[in-house]
């Protein structure tokens, strides 16, 4: 019996058929030991840690706006929004030297670690960041993130 050949993804996994994927809309799994969630919206599939970099909360039930021309996560906990594309964290806010002030949205920066999502005829593979930088979503993704993570989650459940 002849095995049948994978096409060459370069590192990438196979996470799911897509029609299989947009019906979910949103999608976790567990890749190398990493928490990533699998988007899609709007005909595009996006990949990006599963936990929120600034209190390690869920972003799975998140809801999904644009924001300044950016398609945004926004987590449930504390309401940061995340655009999807680069897991920058936007913010509304004013310059004080502006006479009068004028809210803008802007910029913290890339806090959440996004991945690569590709289609092969009908199965979608991601591939992991190979980015080396530290980004503050990958605390959660480590031991001590789980920790902090699990305490949140208790103390949630107490006042509940």
């Amino acid at each position: 019996m002849e095995e049948k050949k994978q096409p060459s993804t370069g590192g990438s996994h196979f996470v799911g058929k897509k029609d299989e994927l947009i019906e979910a809309k949103r999608s976790f799994r567990t890749l190398e030991g990493r928490d990533v969630l699998i988007i899609h919206h709007q005909g595009g599939f996006y990949a990006m840690d599963s936990y929120c970099y600034h209190a390690g909360g869920t972003l799975q039930n998140g809801d999904i706006e644009e924001i300044d021309g950016k398609l945004c996560i926004i987590c449930p906990k504390h309401k940061y929004k995340i655009s999807l594309a680069k897991g920058e964290c936007i913010y509304k806010g004013t310059d004080p030297r502006e006479k009068p002030p004028v809210p803008r949205w802007y910029s913290k920066g890339v806090k959440q670690r996004t991945h690569t999502v590709t289609e092969i005829n009908g199965d979608i593979y991601l591939k992991l960041s190979e980015d080396t930088n530290w980004i503050e979503s990958d605390y959660y993704q480590g031991e001590k993130g789980k920790v902090e993570r699990a305490k949140a989650e208790a103390a949630e459940k107490k006042t509940s």
